[in-house]
Order: C-alpha cells, then structure tokens, then sequence
C-alpha cells in the first residue's frame, strides 16, 4: 500500500499563518488599528496593542468606546471566516498564494453587534476570543470576550449576527 508522505510540519504552519495574514489583510481597519492574531491550531487571541491614538478619555485614561467596539467586531468577522476556510486550508484545497494574491473567500456581513463594556479599558494591550454560538449556511451568532492583564477579568463582551456568504463567493 502505497500512503502519500505527511507533509512537514512546518509546511503546515507557514500554510496557516500566510492565509490567516490573508485573512487578516482583507480588514483594513484591522491594520489601521494594528490588531494582529496568534494562532495556536484553530484557536485565534486577537491583540490590540496600545496607541495613544485608542484613548477616548485622556482624563482617565481609557479606551475609546468605539476603538473596543471595532476591535470586538474584527475578531467575531475573523474567527468566523477562519473557522469557514479552516477544512480548505488542511486539505490544501485553499492555497495561501491565491488569498494573497485577493482570492479570499467573502467576509461575513454584521447584521447587529451589541457591546457590552463591563470596565474602562485601561491604557495598555488588550486580548480577545470570539466563540462561534452557531454556524449556518446563511447565519451565525458569535460571542467575544475582551481582556487585558487577566483572563477571568473582562473589561467588554459582545454577541453579534453575521449574515454568511454563499458557499460559491
């Protein structure tokens, strides 16, 4: 029996982290705010590093409200779409190259995002997960979560509704 050799490791790793740049670079707002993505497997932490252009309120200081906003709503838009391309990409159906290139599968649109800010966001890097509630062909609901020096200290989540893209965009 003849098996095809697992490709490296490494292959693997650099395929993943050029279509999630890809992925990422399709966001220019992403890039204004300088969010960038870890990746661990199929697990995304969205980082916002600190700006002084982030602060809203310089007595406090924290962050702007709409500055949270966005960055909740770029790691719900990413993680959905990563989770979407994530079986393309392991089976080489999906070439990074192609998705540099601008052949990069459709974003979801934001039906409605509610924020929920739980404490001043203080003048330092922030984190972020988004866990998908519900997936569909037309639909799905994410939850994201957003810290900065504690996981288990929140300082704003959000739930929000995407409408998906055709599986042929």
């Amino acid at each position: 029996m003849n098996r095809k050799a697992p490709e490296p490791v490494q292959v693997i790793k650099q395929r993943r982290d050029a279509a999630l740049s890809a992925l990422v670079n399709a966001v220019p707002y992403a890039g204004f705010l300088g969010i960038s993505f870890d990746r661990r497997g199929d697990e995304l932490t969205a980082v916002l590093p600190f700006s002084e252009m982030l602060i809203g309120n310089p007595m406090l200081p924290a962050l702007h409200g709409g500055a949270t906003a966005s960055f909740l709503e770029v790691t719900a838009i990413i993680e959905l779409s990563w989770a979407r391309i994530w079986q393309r990409i392991e089976s080489g159906a999906l070439d990074p190259a192609d998705m540099a290139a601008g052949k990069l599968p459709r974003l979801p649109k934001t039906i409605d995002f509610t924020i929920d800010y739980l404490r001043s966001g203080l003048p330092r890097d922030a984190y972020a997960r988004a866990r998908i509630n519900r997936s569909g062909r037309r639909y799905a609901s994410v939850h994201v979560e957003a810290w900065q020096d504690n996981r288990s200290r929140l300082f704003a989540q959000a739930t929000g509704h995407f409408l998906m893209p055709r599986s042929d965009d």
